[in-house]
């Protein structure tokens, strides 16, 4: 008797059925709080920052440093115009060593960036919160040194600097060099394909 009401139950009562069965076993929302944790930036110095950062950058600087051994004066002479005459026939000594130390400074600051963004990437891939800390520790100076750098730039040149026409391929080179890192940094900072603990911490449900 059950069986045959069974059968001939109306074809609606039996769809009703499925989707409350359905609705039981399944969550409305399962499969889109499924993938959306997948979807979210697991490291705070994914690929693109680290090839900037811990590759492009160290290059750079170190190619910066040769350039300022295998040739001080030139380093020295193509930094501004020379408005009021050619550049002096020898450099003093001085002159000539502090020229070489900043070279040796800048790429030191990039062997800083390879090893210091390596070990945040490589030791704290499971801790995207400290790796996020470590590496913002790194590139919030940086970041303001690039500010720094821009507008002292700027101010040092005096009365050439909106002489653009004036300027020197190098000084040309140092400000666009500047911008290539200035504007990851900043992208960096907000966040941008990256991990942020405050938005892409898993909930305690995931």
């Amino acid at each position: 008797m059950d069986k045959s009401k069974h059968l001939s139950a109306h074809p609606s009562d039996l769809v009703s059925r499925f989707h409350r069965s359905r609705s039981l076993s399944t969550p409305a929302h399962s499969g889109r709080d499924r993938s959306s944790p997948s979807m979210r930036p697991t490291s705070a110095i994914p690929p693109a920052y680290y090839t900037v950062f811990a590759i492009y950058e160290p290059v750079l600087t170190t190619l910066g440093f040769l350039g300022a051994v295998l040739d001080p004066k030139g380093t020295h002479d193509y930094q501004a115009p020379w408005p009021n005459g050619p550049p002096p026939e020898d450099l003093p000594l001085a002159t000539r060593l502090t020229i070489i130390q900043l070279g040796h400074v800048c790429a030191l600051l990039g062997l800083l960036n390879v090893w210091l963004l390596t070990a945040a990437r490589v030791h704290l891939s499971f801790q995207p919160a400290l790796q996020e800390k470590i590496v913002g520790a790194l590139l919030t100076p940086l970041l303001i040194g690039d500010v720094a750098h821009l507008w002292i730039s700027l101010w040092a040149l005096g009365d050439q600097r909106w002489n653009i026409q004036n300027w020197s391929p190098m000084l040309f080179i140092t400000f666009t060099l500047g911008f290539t890192l200035f504007v990851p940094r900043v992208m960096w900072q907000l966040g941008i394909g990256r991990y942020v603990d405050s938005r892409d911490r898993p909930s305690p449900k995931s």
